[in-house]
């Protein structure tokens, strides 16, 4: 791993710690601003929830805490927020990059999401946190601008292990910051923290944490980051046997129009992956709850199961096995283990009540092969753009030179993010309203079929990944 490598790595560690670490605090938070809210009827949080509610009565009615129902889906509502803003923001950071440099734009998005957790740690009304949230969901920029910066320094030949550090980044703080963040929401803010003596939110503490972890990686970033954007790559690619055996979708050498048209197949994909899975990850909590009766820990306990695995996959198999058979056939992959867990989920309710002990083995198999789906799909798809991305070097001056304005690295690749997020925002929606109404098995049953659907897509219209 190269110096510039290693600091992004790090920066990816501070910056997605602070990420998740409120992730599972959205349903408590919510709990606190209605008790907090519940003599205002006319506030914005009791608006809000009831609009949730009706929409919710409208596809399904429990027999018991229809509220919580409610304040679970109003917490995801929260999480479609930012990804909409994302959807709306990445293509916008990413030409910012391209014409100002991928450092200083880094630093003015860290500066919104510092003034982000700055809100929420004074947050005392749902209105205050939700502009918090907006105003993240308008700053973040450090995964895509991440993703850029490795894109710079790398060729198509070490591409994709640089970017697998950002899904071994990813993985890694998944483990960690909700756990992290569950523990810190009990402990008060101490006296000595308080001295402006304004009110503070109920978890000002993991939002302090949040805070000081944005202000060490703005600082950090300032210090030891160098501009990338007009730099030269590590090595130049050649026509070595080396680099052809090591990057088999490496696709530099085909025409400018070849590499538009596949951009746009990879975001559609991007796109189609990430509203299925999504979808899956939202709702494998109600699935949890309605059938198993689990607790918050016991959930926790599975999402970081999914995520050690995960990281352990990218940290060995991928970065590896990918140098060998080419980020779509790694990308089709881990689409295929999504489908295949999806099954297993689908015939999971079917032994709940008879057969526990399998239900149970089933969700622990569907759990393995989500993993290899986080470890894969967006990693691969997203280092498949990168390549499609590279400028020509400039002979004289050894700076790289934009071949077409649809191939500079921080627009186009700013764009693919964009049609993820666009994903992440309406996937859990649409999933949790065919969960209500047409129960687990029917959502899981379909949805691996269009994963299916999506492999088998794959295999045709991506090259290298048949």
């Amino acid at each position: 791993m190269g110096k510039v490598e290693r600091i992004v790595f790090f920066s990816l560690i501070l910056d997605l710690f602070a990420f998740t670490i409120p992730l599972p605090l959205f349903p408590r938070i919510i709990e606190w601003y209605t008790v907090r809210e519940a003599s205002d009827p006319n506030g914005f949080l009791s608006k809000t929830l009831s609009s949730v509610s009706a929409i919710r009565e409208t596809l399904y009615k429990p027999a018991q805490n229809s509220q919580r129902w409610d304040i679970v889906l109003l917490g995801g509502l929260l999480g479609s927020v930012f990804s909409t803003l994302q959807f709306i923001v990445s293509p916008y950071i990413g030409s910012l990059s391209d014409k100002y440099g991928r450092k200083r734009i880094l630093l003015i998005t860290m500066i919104g999401n510092i003034l982000s957790a700055v809100v929420w740690v004074q947050s005392t009304s749902f209105a205050s946190y939700m502009l918090s949230r907006v105003i993240g969901g308008l700053s973040e920029g450090n995964v895509q601008l991440a993703i850029a910066i490795l894109s710079d320094i790398t060729t198509p030949a070490n591409r994709s292990k640089a970017l697998a550090h950002v899904g071994i980044a990813f993985a890694i703080c998944f483990c960690i910051g909700p756990p992290i963040g569950a523990y810190f929401a009990s402990q008060p803010v101490p006296p000595s923290v308080n001295t402006w003596g304004h009110e503070l939110n109920v978890y000002a503490v993991p939002a302090i944490i949040t805070l000081v972890l944005l202000v060490a990686e703005t600082i950090f970033l300032a210090v030891a980051l160098p501009e990338t954007r007009s730099k030269k790559p590590l090595s130049e690619y050649d026509d070595s046997a080396e680099d052809s055996k090591s990057n088999k979708t490496s696709h530099h050498r085909a025409s400018v129009q070849t590499r538009i048209s596949l951009l746009k197949t990879l975001r559609r994909l991007h796109f189609l992956f990430l509203g299925l899975f999504s979808g899956v990850e939202f709702t494998l909590t109600f699935l949890t709850f309605d059938l198993f009766d689990w607790n918050n820990r016991q959930n926790g306990a599975l999402i970081g199961s999914i995520g050690i695995i995960s990281a352990l996959l990218q940290g060995g198999y991928v970065r590896r096995a990918t140098a060998k058979v080419g980020e779509g056939v790694m990308a089709r992959r881990g689409v295929s283990s999504c489908a295949v867990g999806l099954v297993l989920l689908a015939i999971l309710p079917l032994f709940v009540e008879t057969r526990p002990t399998i239900a149970t083995r089933l969700l622990q198999g569907a759990a393995i092969c989500m993993a290899f789906t986080s470890a894969t799909v967006v990693n691969s798809l997203t280092s498949y753009a990168s390549l499609q991305c590279d400028e020509g070097i400039d002979k004289d001056t050894g700076k790289p030179v934009a071949e077409h304005p649809q191939l500079v690295k921080g627009k186009a690749l700013g764009r693919f993010r964009s049609s993820g997020q666009l994903g992440r925002a309406l996937g859990p929606l649409l999933a949790c309203a065919s969960y209500w109404t047409f129960g687990p098995s029917a959502t899981y049953a379909v949805s691996a079929l269009a994963m299916f659907a999506l492999s088998t897509t794959m295999g045709s219209i991506v090259p290298g990944s048949s």
